[in-house]
C-alpha cells in the first residue's frame, strides 16, 4: 500500500435521492407560502401553513446529510484510520483496531438504524453480539465492521476488499508513530459554541426575536384591512395587499436565521474562523431586528 490511502463511500445514489428531496421539499415550500399570500384567514390559512411548515422543516436536516454524504471519506495510514462524516470525525490508532470483518460474517443480520435514507445510514444500533454499532455509511451493499476494544463501527468504502487488504498490509507494517484517538460530533461543536457568552446571546435573541415576530403578526392580521409590502421607484408604496400576506415576513426571517445558525456552526470548527461565526450570528439578530421594523412600516404606511 502507499502510504495513506482514501477510500470513498458510494455517493450516485445518495446524492441523487438526497437532491430530489430538497428539490421536492423546497418547492412545497415555495408553493405553501404562495397559498399563504392567498388564503383568507381560516382553515384554508391553517392548511397552507401545515404545509408549508411540514415541507420546510425537514430541510436542514436532509441538506446536512447530503452535505456529509459528499465530505464523507475513510482515510487509512500507517498511524490511524480516520472516518470523516460531515461534522462526525473519529480517528483511530490502528493498534487499537482488533478487527475487520464483512458485515456478513455476522451470525445474528445487523439491523440498519431507524431514521435512514440510502447514501445515508447513520446512527446507532444495538446488535446480540457487538453490544452498540455505529453507522457511518451510504450503502448496505460494501458495509464491513471494524471493532475497537470499546466501539464498533459500521462503514461502506466503494472497495470493501481493497480496504480490508490495505488494512492488513498497514497492521503488518506497523506504525511509524504514536497516534491518539479523536472524536468530534456535531453536538460537540453546538456545545463548544455555546460556552462562548457572545454566541449564545446571538443565539437566544435571534430566536426571541422570531418568536416575536411571529407573535406579533398573529395579532396584528386580524385587525387589519390591508397592508403595503415595499416601494417602487417613484416611492410610492407597494399595495394594498391582504394582511395575510404579513405572514411572510416571520417565515423569510426565520429561515434565515437557521441558514445562519448552520453556517455559523460549520466556520466555528476553525479558530481562525470563529470571529465569522460571531458575525453570522449577530447578523441574524440583526436581520429580526429589521423585520420587526418591517412590520412597523407595512401597517403604517
Amino acid at each position: 500500500m502507499t502510504e495513506e490511502s482514501t477510500f470513498l463511500p458510494p455517493r450516485q445514489r445518495g446524492v441523487f435521492i438526497h437532491s430530489f428531496l430538497l428539490a421536492l421539499l423546497a418547492g412545497l415550500t415555495a408553493w405553501g407560502i404562495w397559498l399563504l399570500t392567498r388564503a383568507a384567514m381560516g382553515p384554508a390559512f391553517m392548511l397552507s401553513a401545515l404545509l408549508t411548515l411540514t415541507a420546510a422543516l425537514p430541510i436542514p436536516f436532509i441538506g446536512y446529510r447530503l452535505y456529509a454524504l459528499l465530505r464523507a471519506n475513510y482515510h487509512l495510514g500507517r498511524e490511524k484510520l480516520k472516518l470523516s462524516w460531515g461534522l462526525r470525525v473519529e480517528e483511530i490508532p490502528l493498534s487499537d483496531v482488533e478487527w475487520v470483518r464483512p458485515v456478513t460474517d455476522l451470525t445474528t443480520p445487523l439491523k440498519l438504524p431507524r431514521l435512514h435514507l440510502p447514501g445515508s445510514i447513520l446512527g446507532l444500533r444495538r446488535h446480540p453480539d457487538l453490544a452498540m454499532v455505529e453507522f457511518l455509511a451510504s450503502d448496505t451493499k460494501t458495509l464491513i465492521l471494524v471493532a475497537t476494544a470499546k466501539h464498533v463501527f459500521a462503514i461502506s468504502p466503494d472497495n470493501p476488499r481493497r480496504f480490508a487488504r490495505e488494512f492488513q498490509l498497514a497492521t503488518e507494517l506497523g506504525a511509524l508513530s504514536r497516534a491518539e484517538s479523536f472524536s468530534t460530533y456535531p453536538t460537540f461543536i453546538v456545545a463548544e459554541a455555546w460556552k462562548n457568552l457572545l454566541a449564545r446571546y446571538f443565539w437566544l435573541s435571534g430566536l426571541l426575536l422570531n418568536i416575536g415576530i411571529l407573535v406579533r403578526v398573529s395579532i396584528l392580521i386580524p385587525n387589519l384591512e390591508s397592508i403595503t409590502l415595499g416601494f417602487k421607484a417613484s416611492g410610492e408604496a407597494h399595495g394594498p395587499f391582504p394582511p395575510v400576506q404579513l405572514m411572510l415576513l416571520p417565515f423569510i426571517s426565520f429561515t434565515l436565521f437557521i441558514i445562519g445558525w448552520i453556517a455559523g456552526l460549520y466556520f466555528y470548527r476553525w479558530e481562525e474562523q470563529k470571529i465569522l461565526a460571531l458575525i453570522l450570528w449577530a447578523s441574524s439578530t440583526i436581520t429580526g431586528i429589521l423585520f420587526l421594523i418591517g412590520i412597523f412600516f407595512s401597517i403604517t404606511t
